[in-house]
């Protein structure tokens, strides 16, 4: 039996109306510093230059991604009678504690660090000194390797495993929401009340009834859009190429700034925990003082938000001019890697969403949605973009 708080801890948010807790365990993994700590992180990386009122944070959307999965194990009658109370509180701790893991400026870090963020997260939960490791063992010594499958989809419950990562996860359903409220656009609005009624567990597999189905090919639009409108701007991704710039640079000069050192080894958790965006903009203050010209450049870039150009798909002839004005200038070209997968809607390769029919039997969804079927039939069309100063002129 897993204590309880006295009363259940209510937070007001913006997109669940009320956060609700209800186990101590919970409650103790949300005061731990490394939890508290990402309210230092954005969300969404660099959009909030593009989007200004995106300056939400991982700390917010974890506990959106929490209050989604506490509702999917209390409010779905056939989850809640298939699982154990120990399996429950499993669950809400890794969809609480899912993005521990994250660096400054969300997926951008992970390109300056050979790490990416599931394993960094992994390894705080998995650290005897971290303070989330001290209240999950708390209440149950296991409780760490518990949460730990279940962020590596290892777990031996399926259901367990999809509510956090699938193709409709908790993590996805409140994002969507989430970064539409932020960045003021409907792009990424879909009926979640209408999602929750209508899922249902068959064979352990998190599947949705026939009904729901309409509801869930708004989902899958959802995400399509906010990847095009959102995630995959152009001048956010600017930003972040202006970052990537500056630490290549960074790297490739002596001249030490104390925040920054750090990074030129594999960080250690206790260093990962002092890394955040706080950190990040003082080291680029630092480096308005830097000898390098190069790297004053890039920081008052960053600081003043002086973006790049850029050009989606060039031709050879605009990719000949840029290198003739650029030659001298070998920081001041940047091609983004190609995209791929992002850009598509659905995908069934890995995983699929299950429609449990009204013959009460489970068929992946593109053989019960005409929309769904027609856009599996999109092609994969690599994107790509290239940077550069916007007093550069081409033809």
């Amino acid at each position: 039996m897993f204590e309880r708080t006295k009363e259940t801890k209510v937070l007001r948010d913006p997109i669940h109306g009320y956060i609700h807790i209800r186990y101590r365990v919970i409650w103790n993994c949300l005061n731990s510093r490394e939890f508290q700590r990402l309210h230092r992180i954005h969300q969404l990386g660099g959009d909030f230059q593009v989007y200004h009122a995106a300056e939400h944070s991982r700390f917010g959307h974890s506990l959106g991604v929490y209050e989604v999965c506490r509702r999917m194990v209390t409010e779905v009658d056939s989850i809640a009678g298939a699982l154990s109370e120990s399996e429950k509180i499993a669950v809400m701790a890794a969809a609480l504690l899912h993005d521990l893991g994250h660096g400054p400026y969300s997926h951008f870090f992970e390109s300056i660090q050979d790490i990416s963020h599931e394993e960094r997260t992994m390894r705080i939960i998995a650290d005897p000194a971290s303070e989330v490791h001290q209240a999950l063992t708390a209440e149950d010594e296991k409780l760490p390797q518990e949460v730990i499958r279940i962020l590596k989809h290892e777990h031996q419950r399926p259901i367990l495993n999809q509510m956090i990562s699938s193709q409709l996860d908790a993590d996805r359903m409140d994002y969507l929401l989430r970064d539409a409220y932020e960045t003021g656009t409907s792009y990424g609005t879909f009926d979640l009340e209408r999602v929750l009624r209508t899922l249902r567990i068959c064979d352990d597999m998190l599947c949705v009834k026939q009904s729901g189905m309409h509801s869930i090919e708004d989902y899958i639009m959802a995400r399509y859009h906010m990847y095009w409108q959102v995630y995959l701007h152009p001048d956010a991704k600017s930003y972040e190429m202006l970052l990537a710039t500056f630490f290549k640079r960074y790297m490739e000069i002596n001249e030490p700034i104390e925040v920054f050192e750090p990074l030129r080894h594999p960080l250690s958790n206790e260093e990962f925990f002092l890394m955040d965006e706080c950190r990040m903009m003082y080291g680029f203050q630092c480096a308005l003082n830097s000898k390098d010209a190069i790297l004053r450049d890039f920081a008052d870039r960053i600081l003043n938000r002086r973006l790049f150009a850029w050009i989606e798909n060039p031709n050879e002839d605009q990719i000949r001019q840029l290198e003739e004005r650029l030659k001298d200038r070998p920081y001041y070209l940047i091609e983004e890697p190609e995209h791929k997968g992002s850009f598509l809607p659905y995908s069934e390769e890995r995983s699929k969403i299950w429609i449990l029919t009204n013959r009460n039997e489970l068929k992946p969804l593109s053989q019960c949605s005409e929309i769904v079927r027609a856009l599996l039939k999109m092609e994969d069309v690599p994107e790509k973009r290239i940077f550069y100063p916007k007093d550069i002129e081409i033809h």
